[in-house]
């Protein structure tokens, strides 16, 4: 069944949009080219989306040749806003960017561990809201979480998890009521990682692949045909929850003591360490980890390269010796063996 000139148009739109959103400005020739739409299609949607606002000329393409110029069409970035939020157990990083990624403003919140639900809650609103109003915008038109743990797919919240912090689960409601016009939404932190890497880092010429956390927890993001799936629980790409042997006790539903994430989370890497004599870090999360096992790295080259200069002055030794050796035997001392005998 064809489309209808209507969702055809939306379609086009999209494409346009999307061109506009990961290259840059382009002209209307250079949208042609990439859409393979007709010359008047593309004057179509360029008046169409100019005339609501999403798109703007931003330029012209050959200013410095003589003539006309091809106009520079590029997404109008301050159609709206948005605020992202980096959670933590121990905090919440918090910026504001318009629609072509410029960030225009920041904030950071840190939570210690025995701040109340209430108050830990009441304080990452008030460093948003502080950051929207610096930023000098009326509001975000979409406010993204991206936090540790399992996102129900039915609710699109957190769910409850032992061992992350019980106001990490009140955010997004506490958001939504303080900025009623904004759509709040909320995705694991490994999932949004590998949209990242999917879009802008090692997997762009990926559709399918597979990203490995190694931080406080564990975890993996699954994109098939080039789609994150989340899978009917939320729980694809969880491997923490995995039971593997060496461990006292088995995963449950809301804590993955003793799964996988026992045996190769940060806490787990930072005791082993720990019992082969390397300095403990500051602190047991990811980054304490990560510099542990970058200081056993360095010792292991640092050995290796010992071994090496050690092995090679031992070389030189038996080399010299054996000739001083046969040279005295045959009282020549040239290591052929001839002279006094």
């Amino acid at each position: 069944m064809p489309a209808s000139p209507s969702t055809a148009r939306a379609i086009n739109d999209r494409l346009a949009l999307g061109l506009l959103q990961d290259r840059g400005p382009l002209t209307a020739g250079q949208l042609k080219q990439l859409t393979g739409l007709s010359r008047p299609t593309v004057a179509d949607l360029v008046e169409r989306l100019g005339a609501a606002g999403l798109i703007t000329v931003v330029g012209e393409s050959g200013a410095a040749r003589r003539g006309p110029n091809a106009r520079l069409y590029g997404i109008a970035a301050d159609r709206a806003h948005l605020a992202a939020l980096d959670v933590r157990t121990e905090g919440v990083a918090v910026l504001v960017a318009d629609l072509v990624g410029r960030v225009l403003a920041e904030a950071s919140v840190p939570i210690e561990g025995d701040t109340g639900t209430g108050p830990a809650v009441q304080r990452v609103v008030a460093a948003v809201a502080g950051a929207v109003g610096r930023a000098g915008v009326e509001g975000p038109h979409t406010v993204g979480i991206g936090a540790p743990g399992l996102i129900d797919p039915a609710t699109g919240d957190l769910r409850d998890s032992a061992g992350l912090p019980a106001w990490h689960r009140s955010l997004s409601a506490a958001l939504q009521e303080r900025l009623p016009g904004a759509r709040v939404t909320v995705e694991n932190e490994t999932n949004l990682a590998a949209l990242a890497e999917q879009r802008e880092g090692a997997a762009r010429d990926r559709d399918t692949f597979v990203l490995l956390w190694l931080g406080h927890g564990t975890g993996a993001a699954v994109v098939l045909d080039g789609t994150l799936r989340r899978g009917a629980s939320g729980g694809t790409g969880e491997i923490g929850f995995l039971p593997v042997p060496g461990t006292p006790t088995l995963p449950s539903a809301t804590d993955c003591s003793g799964g996988f994430h026992t045996l190769a989370g940060a806490a787990a890497v930072v005791s082993l360490g720990a019992e082969h004599g390397l300095p403990a870090p500051a602190t047991t999360d990811g980054p304490g980890a990560a510099g542990m096992v970058r200081g056993a790295v360095e010792r292991v080259l640092a050995a290796r390269s010992l071994r090496g200069l050690e092995g090679r002055g031992k070389s030189r030794w038996r080399r010299g010796g054996r000739g001083r050796r046969r040279g005295g035997l045959g009282g020549g001392g040239d290591g052929r063996g001839g002279g006094g005998a």
